[in-house]
């Protein structure tokens, strides 16, 4: 099997290229199960997608702080044949959306990635480049952070913690890399180290993406669990390790293997447990 070939099978894997095929309906569905509303917010390079669920009720006399958690979507439909990019990286199966449906806190919010859940040929941003090679390019993550200060204004919040599923994982790292009102982090089945992962996998390099590993060191100090699964064959806990071995310290990063999940099966189950493991930081 030549390298392209493999490499191009692989991503049609991470890319969750199975389930309904309704991927809106399906979306909308499960958000109103779970009292999340729409919410399109326009950025400075792409349109992008939300549901959510802020606390609602009068202003407390004295201020409480106010947290927001935000869930970030994996890379979606970006595939539609091995040898062919998607013409719509829209989920089929919108595993991050289901963990936020299934999280009973006060404050939660999805986050959508580009061009996903947006009407074909209403943004002109929307180039192949940006759910392929370049799925964790700058432009993305210049996007994204857009996106989470348009959430905490409308939400009131002081501070996000950030989760990110599979491909959402590496944008929820790189993310809170670059600011400075995250609380913690949490990741589902992430590739974190991108250069191991395609490695690891005979993938080609995601040569436009940044690598959420290269910025270990900005998240030196930030609490934060990834959790992996046991029979995950997309992104194996040996991606995991390098990430973590990019640290100089370790204290802050906590890693689980979780018996029963794969790859995007098997998390929405335990997700309430997980929610509840603590996390492990000196001084926090």
């Amino acid at each position: 099997m030549s390298r392209g070939f493999a490499g191009l099978c692989l991503v049609l894997i991470l890319s969750g290229c199975a389930g309904e095929p309704d991927a809106r309906g399906n979306a909308a569905r499960i958000a109103a199960a779970a009292g999340l509303r729409r919410l399109d917010i326009r950025t400075g390079t792409f349109d992008l997608v939300a549901y959510v669920r802020f606390a609602t009720g009068p202003a407390p006399v004295l201020r409480v702080y106010r947290v927001l958690r935000v869930y970030i979507e994996g890379d979606g439909h970006a595939w539609a044949h091995r040898e062919r990019p998607s013409e719509d990286p829209t989920p089929w199966k919108p595993v991050a959306l289901e963990l936020a449906a299934a999280d009973r806190a006060s404050s939660v919010a999805y986050l959508a990635r580009p061009c996903q859940f947006i009407a074909a040929g209403t943004d002109p941003s929307c180039q192949i480049h940006y759910w392929t090679d370049g799925r964790y390019a700058e432009a993305v993550i210049a996007s994204m952070s857009q996106a989470l200060d348009r959430l905490i204004t409308a939400s009131g919040a002081d501070s996000l913690e950030l989760v990110g599923f599979s491909g959402g994982g590496s944008v929820a790292a790189l993310l809170a890399a670059r600011r400075h009102d995250v609380a913690n982090l949490r990741t589902v089945a992430a590739n974190l180290d991108t250069a191991a992962w395609t490695a690891r996998q005979n993938l080609s390099p995601l040569t436009g993406s940044l690598n959420p590993a290269d910025f270990a060191n900005r998240l030196q100090d930030l609490p934060q669990i990834h959790f992996s699964g046991a029979s995950d064959t997309v992104v194996d806990v040996a991606v995991l390790s390098a990430f973590q071995a990019r640290f100089a310290r370790r204290d802050c990063v906590v890693a689980e293997i979780v018996a029963e999940a794969g790859h995007g099966e098997g998390w929405q189950a335990v997700w309430p447990r997980l929610l509840r493991q603590p996390f492990r930081c000196a001084g926090h």
